[in-house]
């Protein structure tokens, strides 16, 4: 009696949900390694500051930047309240940075309203020219604009900071805008015309209202943006009594000397406003970002 031998070999089928199921649990792990090493490396900046804003000039330089201080040293925050007039120059940031912020944002709205919506002629070269203007380095344009402001007389004026960022900032947000309301539907307009609306009741009860997430995210970010600025408030303003943080900051720094705890603990009461204003409009960034992604 003679027996068969079944023999089998091996396929390759389909992935099995659960095997599907397994690799992306792995894929996520692994993204979440990687930002987590990120975000530590990110880190690693802000933790050595605040470690030799508490030290003293003499422990600094006997123990180094790495080392945690032995004792609490408040005379650098002290030093840097009273030396640079700390209230005075968070005044100047708060007005110069919310003020750009808000006029950046509603230039923007407008400029690109009648770019994307209003259809005016010539309207891809425009974008294109305003996406052109964001690629410009601030230090080409320095001298024309220190020339021009003092020609009309807002030389050293924080006004003439806000005007200047105003149009930098709305150059991007125009760009920006312009191409999200370029899709913006169509019925949905021709429907608001109809009940006889006017463009400018239709800019402020229809688009804006679709629109106002977008802004918000703007409007963080160009406060954000403004607020770090050096460079233009560093020629533009040249009174103490009409400076910014950043440039109190700069102030510090001697040709010979510096005083590296007075700069890391300026440098981390400098930074608190920065991050509350971050932190109590988070919310705000996060609804904005999840609205421009879901229809």
């Amino acid at each position: 009696m003679s027996t068969a031998v079944v023999t089998t070999t091996p396929t390759t089928g389909p992935v099995t949900p659960a095997r599907s199921r397994h690799r992306r649990g792995a894929m996520r792990w692994v993204i979440l390694g990687v930002i987590t090493v990120g975000g530590i490396a990110m880190m690693i900046p802000f933790v050595i500051m605040l470690l030799n804003a508490f030290k003293s000039p003499q422990e600094y330089s006997n123990a180094g930047p790495l080392t945690l201080p032995t004792d609490l040293y408040f005379d650098g925050l002290i030093n840097f309240w009273n030396r640079v007039d700390y209230p005075e120059k968070l005044w100047n940031s708060i007005v110069i940075s919310g003020t750009v912020a808000v006029a950046a944002t509603l230039v923007s709205l407008l400029n690109a309203y009648a770019l994307g919506i209003g259809r005016v002629r010539g309207r891809l070269w425009l974008v294109g020219l305003f996406m052109l203007a964001n690629m410009i380095p601030q230090e080409s344009l320095v001298y024309p604009l220190y020339f021009m402001a003092k020609q009309v007389g807002l030389y050293n004026s924080i006004w003439a900071v806000v005007i200047i960022f105003t149009v930098i900032q709305s150059a991007f947000g125009t760009y920006l805008l312009a191409s999200v309301l370029g899709t913006f539907p169509p019925a949905l307009l021709e429907a608001a015309r109809l009940d006889g609306a006017s463009r400018w009741t239709i800019l402020w009860r229809v688009v804006y209202p679709i629109t106002r997430p977008t802004l918000s995210v703007l409007m963080i970010f160009f406060f954000i943006w403004t607020w770090n600025e050096f460079y233009i408030p560093l020629v533009m303003l040249i009174d103490n009594s009409s400076q910014t943080i950043p440039v109190a900051l700069a102030a510090l720094q001697g040709d010979r000397l510096m005083d590296v705890p007075t700069i890391n603990a300026g440098s981390l009461i400098s930074l608190l406003p920065a991050v509350l204003f971050f932190l109590i409009f988070q919310r705000t960034l996060t609804r904005g970002i999840t609205a421009g992604a879901v229809k």
